[in-house]
C-alpha cells in the first residue's frame, strides 16, 4: 500500500493516479474536511471531479484518514505538504519536519519515503533524514529508503495528466533510487532518474526560477514598451512566430500560486550558506513583486482623467484565483491589490466564479468570508473601475467592457472587445 500525505493540489491527483493504475492508496491529511469529502466521493478541488474520486473509492483502492500511524500498514510513503515562506520571506520547512516526526515511529525496515514538496537542496538528505532516523531508530539508505521527486502539477490545464508528465527522481543511495523509480513507474509513463536527492531538488527550483526570470523580463518590457506607446502583447504575439530560439512568456499583475513567488527564494536563502550571490533571481523577484504597485499607478492615472480620486472610489477586481480556470488562490496577486487599494481608501470587491467565498488564509485572514459579487449589469456598472487580474475563460469580457466605466486589463483578456468602458492595458 502507498501512503500519500497531504491531499491538496499535488497529493490528491497523485493518489488518484496510483489508484487508477491498480495500486492500493491511503491518503493522509490533518484536515478532517478533506478526509470526509474524499470518503464521501466529493471533490474540494475544482478541476478534479466527484466521479474521479468516486471511481477509486468504489474500487476500494483509495481511502483517506487522519490517523498517521497507519503509515505502518504501507510499503511506501509520499510526502506532499506545503513549503511556504515565513513572515521574513525565508523558507519554512516546518510542515516537512513535523510530518517526518509524526511518521517516524511507524517506519519499518524496507519502507520507502519520498518527499515531493518543493524545497532547497539538502532538505531530504539532511533535514528530513535526521528527523526520520531520530524518531525511528532506523538508518536511511540501510534500513529504509529515502528519495526526492519534485511535483509537476499544472492545474487548470486540461491537457496536463499526471501519467503523462515525466517524473524526476533522486535517491539517497542507488538502491533508494531504484525503489523510488519502481514506485513511480506504477503511476507515470516516464521516470527520469538523477544522481541524488539534491539534483532532483535543484531541478524543481531551476524549472520555476526559469519561469520567474522570464516573467520578470516581460513585466519590465511591458513598462518600458508602454512608455513608448508599444503594446507588449502585440510584440509577444509577433515574436512567438519565430520557430526557434524563443518561447513566449506573458506579463501580469504580479506572481501567484505556490511555486513561482516562493521557490526561487528557497535557492536564494540556501545559496547564502555557500557565500554565493543570486542576482538574477533577486532582481526578478523585485520586478515581479513591484507589478501590483504598477497596476495601482495605472489605475490612479485612469481615475484622475475623470477627476476621481483613488480614495473613496469603488473598485472591482475580476479574478481571485492566481491562475485562469482554477480555484487556487494561494499567493494570488489579487490579495496584494486588495490590500493596497484598501490602504488607499478605496472600497474593494471581487468577482470570481471559481472562488465564491474567500477561505481563511495565513496571510490574508482579514478577507476571510468575503463573497464574490454577482455578475450583472447593475452590479458591475456600479463600480468606478474594474481590474482584470485573472483571465478566467468563463467570464464574459464583452459584457465587462459594455457594463464598466474603466477596465484595467492586466491579462489582455479584453483584446478584440469594444464597449462603453475605457480599456487600459496594465
Amino acid at each position: 500500500m502507498i501512503a500519500v500525505i497531504g491531499l491538496g493540489y499535488v497529493g490528491l491527483p497523485l493518489a488518484l493516479q496510483f489508484a487508477r493504475n491498480g495500486c492500493e492508496v491511503l491518503g493522509l491529511d490533518i484536515d478532517q474536511f478533506k478526509v470526509d469529502s474524499i470518503n464521501s466521493s466529493k471533490s474540494y478541488i475544482h478541476h478534479i471531479s466527484d466521479d474521479a474520486i468516486q471511481e477509486q473509492i468504489a474500487s476500494k483502492r483509495f481511502t483517506a484518514d487522519t490517523d498517521f500511524s497507519r503509515v505502518s500498514e504501507c510499503d511506501s510513503v509520499i510526502i506532499c505538504v506545503p513549503t511556504p515562506l515565513n513572515k521574513n520571506r525565508e523558507p519554512d520547512i516546518s510542515y516537512i519536519l513535523k510530518t517526518g516526526e509524526t511518521i517516524a515511529p511507524s517506519l519499518r525496515i524496507g519502507m520507502l519515503v519520498v518527499l515531493e514538496s518543493t524545497t532547497y537542496p539538502g532538505t531530504t538528505d539532511e533535514d528530513l533524514l535526521a528527523v526520520l532516523e531520530n524518531g525511528s531508530g532506523l538508518v536511511a539508505g540501510k534500513d529504509f529508503h529515502l528519495a526526492f521527486s519534485p511535483e509537476r502539477e499544472d492545474p487548470g490545464n486540461p491537457d496536463s495528466k499526471v501519467a503523462k508528465i515525466p517524473k524526476v527522481v533522486g535517491g539517497l543511495t542507488h538502491e533508494c533510487l531504484t525503489k523510488a523509480t519502481e514506485l513511480y513507474a506504477k503511476a507515470v509513463d516516464r521516470v527520469i532518474p538523477v544522481s541524488s536527492c539534491r539534483a532532483a531538488e535543484a531541478t524543481k527550483l531551476l524549472e520555476n526560477i526559469f519561469r520567474s526570470v522570464n516573467i520578470a523580463l516581460v513585466n519590465e518590457l511591458k513598462v518600458v514598451y508602454g512608455a513608448m506607446g508599444i503594446d507588449i502583447w502585440e510584440v509577444i504575439d509577433a515574436a512567438k512566430t519565430k520557430p526557434f530560439g524563443y518561447m513566449p512568456f506573458y506579463p501580469g499583475p504580479g506572481l501567484g500560486g505556490h511555486c513561482i513567488p516562493i521557490d526561487p527564494f528557497y535557492l536564494t536563502w540556501k545559496a547564502r550558506e555557500y557565500g554565493q550571490p543570486t542576482r538574477f533571481i533577486e532582481l526578478a523577484g523585485e520586478i515581479n513583486t513591484s507589478m501590483p504597485q504598477f497596476v495601482i499607478q495605472k489605475l490612479t492615472e485612469a481615475l484622475n482623467r475623470v477627476r476621481k480620486p483613488l480614495h473613496g472610489s469603488r473598485i472591482l477586481l475580476v479574478g481571485l484565483a492566481y491562475k485562469a480556470n482554477v480555484d487556487d488562490d494561494r499567493e494570488s496577486p489579487t490579495y496584494v491589490l486588495m490590500n493596497l487599494l484598501e490602504r488607499a481608501g478605496s472600497e474593494v470587491s471581487y468577482y470570481d466564479p471559481y472562488v465564491p467565498v474567500i477561505r481563511p488564509t495565513r496571510e490574508h485572514s482579514q478577507w476571510a468570508g468575503t463573497e464574490s459579487v454577482s455578475w450583472n449589469h447593475e452590479t458591475i456598472g456600479n463600480f468606478d473601475a474594474t481590474i482584470v487580474v485573472t483571465a478566467h475563460s468563463n467570464v464574459d469580457y464583452q459584457q465587462l467592457v459594455d457594463w464598466s466605466k474603466i477596465v484595467l486589463d492586466t491579462r489582455n483578456a479584453t483584446k478584440g472587445f469594444q464597449g462603453k468602458a475605457t480599456v487600459i492595458k496594465a
